[in-house]
Formats: structure tokens, C-alpha cells, sequence
């Protein structure tokens, strides 16, 4: 996320005109400051958490494919 956020910020520094070069690094501050707090703002994860709870995910559902294939056997046999 902060990879992608920085090519954002890279490019839009490009494009700020070079005649307003004494501007540029204020722009370039309160750009960033706004993103960053920005992102303080979203309900983001960490990858690592993502990871883990992705996880948690695959065996929950291992789980209920093997419960769902107990029920089919014991449904059948009644």
C-alpha cells in the first residue's frame, strides 16, 4: 500500500510545473501530510494479519466441508 501510495505521490511531484519550482515543496509536504493522514483514516491490516486471518479462513472452511460431508453420510443413512 505505501509502494503504490508513493508512485502516486512520485508521479504528481513530476508533474507540478518546474516555473513554480518555489512552490513545489510546499505542495510536495501538504500533499503528503494529507495522505498520510488520509490513510490514518482507513481501517487498513497489516499484511501479516491478513495472512493469518486468511488462514484462519482456509481451515474454517476445511472444516465445514468436512462437517457438511459427515451430515450427507448420516442423513443418508437414516
Amino acid at each position: 500500500m505505501d509502494n503504490y501510495l508513493n508512485k502516486i505521490f512520485n508521479k504528481l511531484k513530476e508533474n507540478i510545473p518546474n516555473d513554480v519550482e518555489v512552490l513545489k515543496s510546499d505542495v510536495e509536504k501538504n500533499f503528503q501530510s494529507a495522505v498520510n493522514a488520509k490513510i490514518k483514516n482507513l481501517d487498513l491490516v497489516t499484511r501479516e494479519e491478513f495472512d493469518v486471518q486468511e488462514e484462519v479462513l482456509k481451515r474454517t472452511r476445511q472444516k465445514l466441508d468436512q462437517l457438511e460431508k459427515q451430515l450427507a453420510i448420516i442423513t443418508k443413512s437414516n
